[in-house]
């Protein structure tokens, strides 16, 4: 099987470019990029104007079990929980392999 791209557009309560909100992307990066498994994990600021989305997250999972064991792990879960969902206002996610 593919490695899975795991992708996340989001816009977060505190807005865009200012101290929480930055404070949120490092922190996320840090907790999320040390969980077993994830490879290339990038954060990613949205120039766009045809989306509302302000933020990205991307990551690479080798398979689908390494990628569902992401989403079960301790550390993950306890991240959305405590800080993603009462964070981000919106959110977009989308799951990608190659063809």
């Amino acid at each position: 099987m593919s490695s899975i791209k795991h992708m996340v557009i989001f816009k977060l309560h505190s807005g865009k470019e200012n101290a929480e909100t930055e404070s949120f992307l490092q922190e996320s990066k840090e907790e999320l990029s040390a969980i077993p498994g994830v490879e290339q994990f990038e954060v990613f600021r949205q120039v766009s104007g045809k989306n509302e989305y302000d933020y990205g997250f991307s990551m690479l999972f080798a398979n689908q079990q390494v990628y569902d064991a992401y989403n079960n792990h301790p550390v993950h879960i306890k991240y959305v929980e405590e800080r993603w969902n009462k964070k981000v206002s919106r959110f977009q996610e989308i799951d990608l392999v190659s063809v």
